[in-house]
């Protein structure tokens, strides 16, 4: 029987409580403490910065990927087929990098979780709030999902930048991916002059609507007579 099937059921709705019970009940069988070394010419006090840092990435790009599969499986409508292959190649695209960030958290010493229910524990957001719905909708949700990746993405950059050359290389790399995602999500939003459909909304449910309610070039029927 596994250690958590072992647990009290009244102790399951809390996962980062959990995995911490786990661990300690584990005692020198696993950890998710901070090894005693990390890569040559770092002090452990930045090291430990870093991969806090590194550590919220990792569950932003965990939930971002599920995220995307989920909208894969469930847009629907006008431009179905270029948008659902379209965010196959995102989520694609965004493995390397979570492989990448939890690889970092390891040399630096640490203990990459990228298990669902820390995931949950530790994010700072919502479940995504669109099911079923058409391709505007959806894409004017997820403009407002990676505007928030990008934003948290440069903030990391900045945190990282005196801290370790390394690791802040690869964000800023990685940030060059992410805004290229983001530029392939709004180019399906935005209109000749540059703005974009879901303008001014601040919620995904606010952004679907504003978009899928936006206005469309009246059509004339012409009508014949013989």
């Amino acid at each position: 029987m596994s250690l958590s099937r072992a647990m009290p059921n009244d102790h399951l709705s809390d996962p980062a409580a959990d995995h911490d019970r786990l661990t300690a009940s584990a005692e020198g069988v696993s950890s998710a403490r901070q090894a005693s070394f990390t890569v040559p010419g770092m002090n452990r006090g930045d090291s430990a910065e870093v991969i806090a840092v590194l550590d919220q990435r990792l569950v932003a790009f965990l939930d971002l990927a599920a995220t995307l599969k989920h909208v894969h499986w469930n847009v629907v409508g006008r431009g179905f087929i270029g948008v659902h292959e379209l965010l196959d190649q995102l989520a694609e695209g965004v493995l390397p990098i979570i492989d990448a960030t939890a690889e970092r958290i390891a040399t630096l010493g640490g203990s990459p979780n990228g298990l669902p229910g820390y995931v949950v524990a530790q994010r700072t957001w919502a479940d995504y709030s669109i099911d079923r719905a058409s391709v505007d909708a959806h894409l004017a949700a997820l403009d407002l999902v990676y505007e928030g990746i990008v934003i948290d993405q440069r903030d990391a950059v900045t945190a990282t930048e005196h801290l370790d050359p390394i690791t802040h290389d690869m964000l800023v790399q990685q940030s060059a991916v992410f805004e290229q995602q983001h530029w392939f999500v709004r180019a399906h939003l935005e209109d000749a002059a540059g703005g974009l459909v879901n303008a001014g909304t601040s919620t995904e449910f606010e952004a679907a609507a504003k978009a899928t309610n936006r206005t469309r070039p009246a059509t004339t029927n012409r009508i014949t007579t013989d």
